[in-house]
């Protein structure tokens, strides 16, 4: 799979408003049928950034993605509320979903 976390600073004015800003682009993704997951979280040390993971089948899903018209929208609209070019980390993973922490098992 394509495993992807990236990390959006939106301008503060903005930030509390980010989950509905970007809801139109959030749920046309995961109704791709290459979407395993896509998650945003905001995160806890800074209140102007969202952290996104998302997962996809294969390259042809990320392809599909990144060439859907509803990519192409959020080119268009969300960088208006950014601070900054978003950071990314795309990795290809040889497995197709989460695994447990075995480390912290729960019994």
């Amino acid at each position: 799979m394509i495993f992807i976390t990236a990390k959006f600073r939106v301008r503060p004015e903005h930030a509390d408003r980010w989950p509905e800003i970007a809801r139109d682009f959030t749920e046309a993704t995961r109704a791709e049928p290459g979407c395993l997951w896509y998650d945003w979280s905001r995160s806890l040390d800074d209140p102007n950034e969202y952290v996104l993971v998302e997962a996809f089948q294969d390259d042809d899903a990320g392809a599909a993605h990144v060439g859907s018209e509803h990519f192409r929208a959020a080119q268009r609209d969300l960088p208006q509320y950014l601070a900054e070019t978003p950071r990314i980390v795309n990795a290809k993973v040889d497995q197709d979903g989460w695994s447990e922490l075995g480390e912290l098992a729960v019994e």
